[in-house]
């Protein structure tokens, strides 16, 4: 088993449209997917070979790619951040797949996402 410390997200207008193409175009491999009430998809982890992207559905006007790095504890990683001149997106939460996470931008809009969630190549426990 694969658990890569730092994985890219992509955000889409459509979630369920990216990974029908992500699928069926380059080959990924749903590992796991999570739906809204209205049908979106809220988390979902497509595996190649070793290694993890994870994507969702996002009300942006352009796709929106991110990296997601693993951490130990977030809200030192978040404070420590902040006082470092990293843009708050949104602050240390508790995750429904009960993890804590937070999202900054950095000098330049590009976002990061610091968590305790740590994505596999194996689907999840509780997938």
């Amino acid at each position: 088993m694969t658990q890569p410390t730092i994985v890219p997200y992509l955000s889409y207008k459509d979630g369920a449209k990216a990974i029908a193409f992500l699928t069926t175009a380059f080959g990924f491999k749903v590992n796991i997917r999570a739906d809204g009430d209205d049908g979106s998809v809220t988390h979902a982890e497509l595996v190649y070979g070793d290694g993890v992207v994870l994507l969702g559905t996002a009300e942006l006007s352009k796709g929106s790619p991110g990296i997601y790095v693993v951490v130990d504890d977030v809200d030192a990683h978040h404070a420590h951040a902040i006082a470092n001149g990293a843009e708050l997106v949104y602050p240390p939460e508790e995750t429904e797949w009960g993890t804590r996470r937070y999202r900054v931008k950095d000098i330049e809009g590009h976002e990061w996402t610091f968590g305790t969630y740590s994505p596999s190549t194996e689907p999840p426990s509780w997938g």
